[in-house]
């Protein structure tokens, strides 16, 4: 198994994913509508970028505003048809009104992509208690990756927090991989990559142009090239 660090970037449609892959990307999270912070894309989109690139590619499971799960069985109809559109990774997490995990909703979730591997999102940053949801989840099938920037303001200020969690990969509910995300900019990887962390996220900073515009592979390549530094 290649021991490089992972690079993932946010793609939105298959001219994204084909920019991302030729700048070095490892893996795609595949959203829509980033002004509501990313939601499921259609079945066609999926297929569409599925057919654009050989790299993996996670679906983003969310249908509305914030970390609540809104309508689950319209939620568990749309797993369900990327899944059968060929989807086989995912991104998910959901918290309730205490900011606990909505486990209901999860385990609904997991049970329709049996057999996936997914990614619990940034609903961590926001959770009431980062070590208990831990816990919750850490027996749930195919969740093997936490995508956080250690705190819900960035990794400005999530930093001793991802650091201290990396010290921890060891122990019980932090075996999933820590995939860095949200703020994160190239002065935080030597800090990251010198704790161990091994896998990173981006989204805006793939381009320049603002969300308006494509990913532009060039600024794919320099986030590859400091990642592999």
């Amino acid at each position: 198994m290649s021991k490089r660090a992972l690079l993932e970037v946010i793609a939105l449609d298959a001219r994204d994913a084909a920019a991302a892959q030729a700048g070095g990307a490892d893996r795609l999270e595949l959203v829509s509508d980033m002004a509501r912070d990313g939601l499921s894309p259609s079945r066609e989109t999926f297929g569409r970028v599925r057919a654009a690139v050989d790299i993996p590619l996670r679906v983003m499971l969310r249908l509305a505003d914030g970390f609540g799960a809104g309508d689950v069985d319209t939620l568990t109809g749309v797993a369900g048809g990327l899944r059968a559109e060929g989807a086989d990774e995912f991104v998910l997490g959901f918290l309730d009104a205490h900011g606990d995990p909505d486990l209901v909703t999860v385990e609904r979730l997991v049970a329709e992509i049996e057999g996936c591997r997914w990614t619990f999102h940034r609903a961590i940053d926001r959770a009431a208690d980062r070590t208990s949801l831990r816990k919750q989840l850490a027996d749930l099938p195919g969740l093997d990756t936490y995508l956080t920037a250690g705190s819900a303001s960035g990794v400005d200020d999530g930093l001793p927090v991802l650091l201290a969690e990396a010290a921890r990969r060891d122990e019980p509910g932090y075996e999933p991989r820590l995939l860095v995300g949200g703020g994160l900019r190239l002065d935080h990887l030597p800090a990251l990559r010198a704790a161990g962390l091994d896998a990173f996220h981006i989204g805006g900073a793939a381009r320049p142009g603002g969300w308006s515009a494509p990913v532009d592979a060039a600024a794919v390549r320099e986030w590859r090239e400091a990642v592999d530094g």
